[in-house]
């Protein structure tokens, strides 16, 4: 008996090296050249988004500045304006939700939408990608990639095939011709670590991952076997969700100068807690975790977690964030970076919408 389960039809769309793009738009001196947005490397600076032309040179987005500029020695920087950029993003996001409801954003540039139905009535999604596409050039005079599938991992994949301005279609009949040419690492949640330990068990292409025998794969990445699994066969019954809840909140700065003195170090994270603290209070949000990240001075990276009953009260997330730091090295190795953040989230309004994201 055929299944009833409708196939659904979601666009992943990802707009095209955003910051960089919003920038060359609006300083036609910097089209054409090689741009990154993002801090100076006189002060530890990170690429925050690089344009294509940075990209032809290695330049790419979270490496430190001072690498991209050895990269590329033309290369232009210039400061993050995230006003502008949240600007822009509600236009596009704008166009979104006047197509469709189901509009599942995961960050400022790129979301999900579900437009089985849609304002348009259109029935073939890639009709649905070429108007949104269409509409966000018209209207911003920016590029965005757009991928169509049946599902969410599989359009977030085709929406990077064929950047800038591309569009990829993976209609139900190709689903399984595209996963047999797809790398290991094209899995999602499957970083490079996780990638090398599934190649060195010879595990190098999605498809190995079906035939691989359980124990192995467990071996490799623990309690994702089985979504892994899943995502091997080309499932996915996620369904797309607007005003994803935020899971947590987080704010970090980086240093132009190592800190070594440990009371300056607790006095920058009490106040980066704080701030945190602030963020719960105007969503009327309590925690119940708190974590803090330090970055020594050579790029070793480490989080710390303290959880216990709800709170906002901004003494407490402090006080709780300085105790962690006596799970460091702080103050005994040199601190490039300190961030501090709050997750586990109870009552009031955590939906997405904030220019806070979580640190990784």
């Amino acid at each position: 008996m055929p299944s009833t389960v409708p196939i659904r039809r979601i666009i992943h769309v990802d707009m095209d090296a955003f910051y960089a793009s919003v920038e060359q738009r609006d300083r036609p001196e910097l089209r054409g050249r090689p741009v990154a947005v993002g801090g100076p490397a006189s002060s530890r600076g990170v690429v925050a988004a690089a344009s294509y032309e940075a990209r032809q040179f290695g330049v790419r987005s979270a490496i430190p500045m001072a690498r991209a500029q050895r990269l590329c020695p033309n290369l232009v920087v210039v400061p993050p304006d995230f006003r502008k950029y949240r600007q822009v993003s509600q236009q596009v996001f704008g166009i979104f939700r006047s197509v469709t409801p189901l509009v599942e954003p995961l960050s400022l540039d790129e979301a999900y939408l579900d437009v089985t139905d849609n304002a348009w009535g259109e029935t073939l999604g890639v009709a649905v990608a070429k108007r949104v596409k269409a509409r966000i050039r018209e209207e911003t005079s920016l590029t965005a990639s757009a991928g169509v599938a049946p599902n969410k991992f599989l359009a977030k994949i085709a929406s990077g095939w064929r950047k800038p301005d591309g569009l990829t279609v993976i209609a139900p009949e190709r689903v399984e011709s595209f996963l047999q040419g797809l790398p290991v690492d094209a899995l999602w949640g499957v970083g490079p670590v996780t990638a090398t330990r599934l190649r060195n068990r010879g595990i190098t292409r999605l498809i190995d991952v079906r035939a691989a025998d359980p124990g192995v794969l467990r071996a490799a990445v623990g309690s994702m076997t089985d979504w892994l699994v899943a995502l091997a066969h080309g499932r996915d019954d996620r369904r797309v969700q607007p005003d994803r809840a935020a899971k947590s909140s987080s704010s970090e700065t980086t240093y132009a100068e190592d800190l070594t003195d440990l009371d300056r170090i607790r006095r920058e994270v009490d106040a980066l807690a704080r701030s945190n603290a602030a963020w719960l209070g105007r969503r009327e949000l309590l925690a119940r975790t708190v974590t803090i990240k330090v970055r020594y001075d050579d790029f070793t990276t480490i989080t710390r977690s303290d959880t216990r009953p709800a709170t906002r009260n901004s003494d407490e997330i402090a006080g709780r964030a300085v105790a962690l730091l006596d799970r460091t090295e702080a103050g005994r190795r040199p601190v490039r970076l300190l961030g501090a953040g709050v997750s586990s989230f109870v009552g009031g309004d955590a939906r997405r919408g904030d220019d806070r994201l979580p640190f990784d």
